[in-house]
């Protein structure tokens, strides 16, 4: 940056101090209604944990579920497995019938229940197909007793979906309704008969259950559910909904802990720095303010509160601060030699607000970057942080300001103040003799560590499987494992078949063809993943067709004529029964495929998807049409888009970040050395996360976008001030020193402060946020380092091979 430009943008920082002194109570005053404006959306916030937030709404895998759902229902389900020495024993069956009704009466949003109790019971007499529930009538004696044992596992669809396999564990699967009972009236819900009045048009778009009545309902379940709980009845809740309203939870309590920890550390840090009550309030009014607003912005930009969001307030807590701290620094420092708080205000500006700016623009840069992310969430925290970040850039270059004239500050003794930063002092001076007197060895040994880390990124591996982000003891989770052990999975794969033309699912071939499907997926088993149950219209005819063939096993089998297979689904569709539509469209076009399974990482759902469509399209065919979806299919889309988005928003990130570099220093050489020590300890920390075995998942993958956008503010602090001083010393090490002495202890206080508030998030109840926390914090540490060591190396060895300008136009 040529001198003149440089001295004209500083000088340009003072006229601006000056102003805002002139008009402090207006700058107050604005700044209190921006945020005032922006803050008074809060009660507005909702929050969205489920696993369709995680994708766009224009994405093609969310339409696809969205029109699944909007055919056959909600494909999630909640799982209460009953572990009992006999679950077919009287006692036993009695508690369970009482445990389903009280679920079936008191659940909110339920759209159906299946158990023991009502469990399909198809059978033939005198030429007649009934479908009645398993317990439609109850036994009375131990005869009748056997006779209903003997029905449930002599039915094939009950095992690993009804009863486990030794018949320890019976289940209760509830199915939650698709769409969201706010708005609908009680004329809505009486049976759905066309109103001739209403005014013709486009109907009103449905909203599919929101994460408030999912709450409602897994409180529900859990509630009564767990009431029942005894050793000789005991009670596993799991399924997607139950760990999705866990992980709200656990957001809801992570977001106050790491407010109140964050608050707390920044307070101490800054009393440790400044020893004055106006050098804790101001910076903390400051941050808190751009939280407030920023939060704000939710509800005015349309968005919700989702999972990684979480990080956003404490983050632009410690993020925040830092402006301030280096704004306060000169502040004071001017201050205590004998200048007025007018000078100091003007003085502090002229000197900092350059820099400060340029490092509020790289964060945000860097959290842009996620602008363009394919997984929703990432998205929405990448440009609120952003707008955040200026919205604290803002405060900090007029509130703060108004706040150091408007407030009766004075300055302290300069001789303590001396004294108590003389150990400091004699630290940056040892550390500038040891990073330009030994550069070579500093550049060797970094070289040497960067190579072992090398080794690292390339074990690096993604992984995304919200559930275990929740510790093993968690009862969700402990239930999830168990369901997933016991009973062979509680999440589902979804696959319609659409074989494009009206009762084309009466063809025999297609019918035959999921027949077979059934068999060869359900014992479908590799490394990565395996099916434990599958469901089709297969299941139904066959039922039908034994049934009505004197309930003779050997005619379990799909029939070979296409009027017949017909006439049987007409017959069992005027049973009354309601299960024909869960599997099949009214045009018997659209056939459903259910394969259950346990969780998996999301990593291997793509390749399961790939294998599904492929012996589908193998069995049946090019005549039809085969669509993998269901939630297991979101979640392989959310990581596909997960790595995508790394991908990319690491390239942006330090592609705008570089020019900006190179922009605000004005040399491109220097610019890009300077963006060295900012890629060092990213790439480092990926190593490590290698060697320990930490994948990559959908908060890990931050580390590297936010880490350059604050790796780089203490870099263009110290470059800014080491271009002035060696400019006038025309001396590495003197430029190096003055250098550390005067900007390195706000470098070192920011480091700590930035670090601690992502140390704080290891006091997670999740295991992901936990990972993110000390891997970032231990980043911004490494940063540190890099920019007191290896930045000072690299310009003395530049310099000393004159491969860099001498500074005399600076």
């Amino acid at each position: 940056m040529a001198e003149t430009l440089r001295q004209r943008i500083e000088t340009g920082f003072e006229a601006f101090g000056r102003l805002v002194a002139r008009r402090a109570w207006i700058a107050l005053i604005l700044s209190l209604a921006l945020v005032g404006s922006l803050a008074s959306q809060l009660p507005k916030i909702v929050i969205d944990t489920a696993t369709e937030s995680f994708l766009h709404k224009e994405d093609p895998a969310l339409l696809t579920y969205n029109a699944f759902r909007d055919q056959f229902g909600r494909d999630e389900l909640v799982m209460i497995a009953i572990e009992a020495p006999d679950v077919f024993a009287p006692e036993f069956l009695k508690k369970l019938e009482k445990l389903h009704h009280e679920l079936q009466d008191n659940t909110p949003h339920l759209d159906d229940i299946n158990s023991l109790i009502n469990a399909r019971n198809t059978f033939g007499h005198e030429d007649e197909l009934i479908v009645e529930d398993l317990f439609e009538t109850w036994p009375t004696d131990a005869a009748g007793y056997a006779e209903k044992r003997t029905r449930a596992l002599a039915n094939p669809l009950f095992e690993n979906l009804l009863l486990s396999e030794d018949q320890k564990i019976t289940t209760i699967v509830i199915r939650t309704n698709a769409f969201s009972s706010q708005g609908v009236t009680q004329d809505d819900a009486l049976g759905g008969f066309e109103d001739l009045d209403a005014p013709t048009g486009q109907p009103a778009e449905r909203v599919y259950l929101t994460d408030e009545e999912n709450t409602e309902l897994v409180n529900a379940v859990t509630r009564i559910a767990n009431s029942y709980d005894a050793p000789d009845f005991k009670v596993h809740v799991a399924g997607s909904p139950v760990i999705v309203d866990v992980l709200k939870k656990s957001m809801q309590t992570n977001l106050k802990r790491f407010l109140l920890l964050a608050i707390g550390v920044i307070a101490v840090i800054l009393l440790l720095m400044f020893r004055r009550v106006s050098g804790v309030v101001l910076p903390l009014l400051v941050v808190i303010a751009s939280v407030l607003g920023t939060m704000g912005l939710l509800p005015i930009t349309g968005r919700a509160l989702t999972l990684p969001m979480q990080i956003m307030p404490s983050f632009l807590l410690a993020v925040g601060v830092g402006a301030s701290v280096h704004l306060l620094s000169v502040f004071f420092r001017h201050v205590q030699r004998g200048h007025d708080r007018r000078e100091g205000v003007v003085h502090a500006l002229g000197h900092s607000g350059l820099p400060i700016v340029m490092t509020s623009l790289t964060t945000a840069a860097g959290l842009a970057s996620f602008a363009g992310a394919e997984v929703a969430p990432i998205a929405d925290l990448g440009i609120l942080a952003a707008l955040g970040i200026l919205l604290s850039l803002f405060l900090t270059l007029v509130m703060l300001p108004a706040l150091l004239i408007i407030l009766p500050l004075k300055a302290k003794s300069s001789d303590r103040a001396h004294k108590r930063h003389a150990r400091m002092d004699t630290f940056l001076s040892w550390v500038a003799r040891v990073s330009v007197n030994r550069a070579p060895l500093v550049v060797i040994v970094t070289m040497i560590i960067l190579s072992v880390a090398a080794f690292g990124v390339a074990q690096l591996q993604f992984s995304h499987q919200p559930f275990t982000w929740l510790p093993k003891t968690e009862p969700a989770r402990a239930a999830t494992d168990f369901v997933d052990l016991r009973m062979k999975g509680a999440s589902v794969v979804e696959v319609v078949v659409d074989t494009k033309h009206e009762n084309g699912l009466y063809e025999p071939k297609i019918m035959q063809g999921l027949e077979q499907l059934n068999r060869e997926i359900e014992v479908l088993k590799t490394d990565h993943y395996s099916v434990g149950k599958t469901l089709s219209l297969a299941d139904i005819l066959k039922e039908s067709n034994r049934a009505l063939h004197a309930n003779d096993p050997a005619f379990y089998a799909i029939p070979n004529d296409r009027d017949l297979i017909a006439q049987e689904l007409f017959l069992f569709e005027n049973t009354g029964s309601d299960d024909l539509e869960d599997f099949v469209d009214s045009q018997f076009q659209k056939a459903r495929f259910t394969a259950k399974m346990p969780w998996v990482d999301s990593i291997y759902l793509q390749t399961l998807d790939q294998e599904l469509t492929q012996k589908f399209r193998t069995v049946l065919g090019d005549g039809v049409d085969i669509t993998v979806t269901g939630m297991n299919a979101l979640l392989g889309r959310t990581m596909e888009a997960t790595i995508y988005s790394m991908a990319n928003s690491y390239i942006i990130a330090a592609g705008v970040i570089t020019i900006m570099m190179i922009a605000f220093i004005g040399n491109v050489r220097i610019g890009l050395l300077a963006m060295i020590p900012n890629l060092t300890p990213i790439f480092l920390v990926l190593g490590l996360m290698g060697w320990l075995g930490i994948k990559l998942d959908l908060f890990t993958m931050l580390i590297g976008s936010i880490a350059i956008g604050l790796a780089v503010d203490d870099t263009i602090h110290f470059m800014h001030n080491y271009r002035r001083y060696h400019h006038e010393t025309a001396s590495v090490h003197k430029a190096v020193r003055e250098t550390l002495l005067s900007t390195g202890r706000a470098m070192f206080v920011t480091t700590v402060v930035l670090s601690l508030g992502f140390f704080i998030f290891t006091q997670s109840t999740m295991s992901n946020l936990i990972n993110f926390g000390w891997l970032t914090g231990l980043t911004i540490i490494l940063a540190l380092l890099a920019d007191f060591f290896l930045a000072p190396a690299l310009m003395a060895l530049l310099h000393k091979a004159h491969l860099l300008p001498d500074d005399s136009d600076y």
